[in-house]
C-alpha cells in the first residue's frame, strides 16, 4: 500500500489533503498523538494506535504522549495514580506493536518555563468560550467546568510545538483542539500541523463507547470474557453502526488478511476474504449469519490482543 493510502485508511478526516500530500514527499516528518493514561486500554485506543503504525510504516517518526497532566487537569485522578497508569499504558501499546517510537511523559515536558510561558502567550488570545466549546467532546463532567479544563486545550496546542511534529492524530472528538491549534499556533511561530482524524467506535451495544458504560472490550481481558463480549455483542442485519463490522473495518482487517469466516459445510463452509468491503457485502446480502460473524471476531481480537497480555 502507498505511502498516501496507508495513512488516510479509516480516516474520516485530513486537514488538509493538500498539506498532507506535501508533508508526505519530506525526508523527514513527525507526528503524534496524546493519550490521556487510564486504567483501561481498550478497542477504543486500539483505533488511533493502528493509525500509527499506519503512520510510521508510511516513514513518519511517531511520537506517543502519555498526558499525565492533561489526565490530572481533566480530573481523571492524582498526579501520583495517573503517573502510574501512564508506565501501564506504554507497556499496553507497546505490546500493540507502537514500538521503537518515541514515547513522551507529559509532566516532563509541560512543566518547564519555556513550555508554560508559552500557554501564557496563547491563553492571552483565547477566548473562555472557546476554550469550553473545544472540550465538549473530550472533558469530564462539562456542565460545571474548571479553570483547569480550560487550560487542557492550550497546553494540547503547545505539546504540538513543544514537541516539534508536522502532523497529529487523534479521535474526531479531538477535532476542536485541533482547529484551535491550526488557527493559533502560527501567531507565536509554529506551523499549522496536518491533523489526521479517526472515528469514535461503537460500543457491544451499540451506544458510544464508554468507561462508565463498560461496552467495550480491553486487552486486559481473557480469551474466554473476549468471546463472551463477542457473542454476547449487537450485531444488527444493518451495517450502518454496527459494532462488530466496525471491529472487523478498524481492528481485524488492517493487521490481519485475508480473513476467513470458519462455518460448518452444511451452513455453506468456510469463507475467505480479502478485504472488508467484500466481508460487509456479503453480510449485507444475507450470506454472513451474524453468529459467524461474531465467532469469528471473537478468534482475531484474541489473536490480536494476546501479543498484549504476553508483553504486559
Amino acid at each position: 500500500m502507498d505511502p498516501y493510502s496507508l495513512v488516510t485508511r479509516n480516516a474520516v478526516e485530513v486537514v488538509t489533503d493538500d498539506e498532507l500530500r506535501a508533508l508526505l514527499v519530506k525526508s523527514k516528518k513527525r507526528v503524534y498523538a496524546g493519550y490521556e493514561p487510564s486504567g483501561e486500554i481498550h478497542l477504543g485506543h486500539l483505533v488511533t494506535v493502528n493509525k500509527l503504525i499506519d503512520l510510521k510504516e508510511a516513514g513518519f517518526e511517531v511520537v506517543v504522549l502519555l498526558a499525565d497532566l492533561h489526565a490530572f487537569l481533566n480530573r481523571k485522578g492524582t498526579m501520583e495514580r495517573v503517573g502510574e497508569l501512564a508506565e501501564y499504558n506504554k507497556r499496553c501499546f507497546e505490546g500493540l506493536g507502537l514500538r521503537d517510537v518515541e514515547y513522551v511523559l507529559g509532566s516532563d515536558l509541560q512543566l518547564s518555563p519555556d513550555y508554560q510561558l508559552m500557554v501564557l502567550r496563547l491563553s492571552q488570545q483565547i477566548t473562555l468560550n472557546r476554550a469550553k466549546r473545544s472540550m465538549d467532546e473530550v472533558g469530564r463532567n462539562m456542565d460545571a467546568p474548571t479553570v483547569s479544563q480550560m487550560i487542557y486545550p492550550i497546553m494540547q496546542m503547545v505539546d504540538i510545538a513543544s514537541l516539534n511534529v508536522d502532523a497529529a492524530v487523534g479521535g474526531i472528538d479531538q477535532r476542536k483542539i485541533h482547529m484551535l491549534a491550526r488557527e493559533h499556533l502560527v501567531s507565536i511561530g509554529y506551523p499549522a500541523p496536518v491533523c489526521i482524524h479517526t472515528p469514535i467506535l461503537n460500543g457491544l451495544d451499540g451506544k458510544k463507547m464508554s468507561s462508565s458504560s463498560g461496552n467495550y472490550i480491553s486487552v486486559a481481558d481473557s480469551v474466554d470474557e473476549i468471546e463472551k463480549k463477542c457473542q454476547k455483542a449487537f450485531c444488527p442485519p444493518e451495517c450502518e453502526e454496527n459494532p462488530i463490522l466496525q471491529m472487523f473495518q478498524y481492528h481485524i482487517f488492517p493487521r490481519s488478511s485475508p480473513v476467513t469466516v470458519k462455518r460448518p459445510d452444511k451452513f455453506g463452509g468456510d469463507r475467505e476474504f480479502l478485504r472488508f468491503e467484500d466481508l460487509e457485502e456479503a453480510y449485507r446480502k444475507g450470506e454472513i449469519h451474524p453468529l459467524d460473524l461474531k465467532k469469528t471476531a471473537g478468534r482475531y481480537l484474541t489473536e490480536i490482543l494476546s501479543c498484549v497480555r504476553d508483553y504486559v
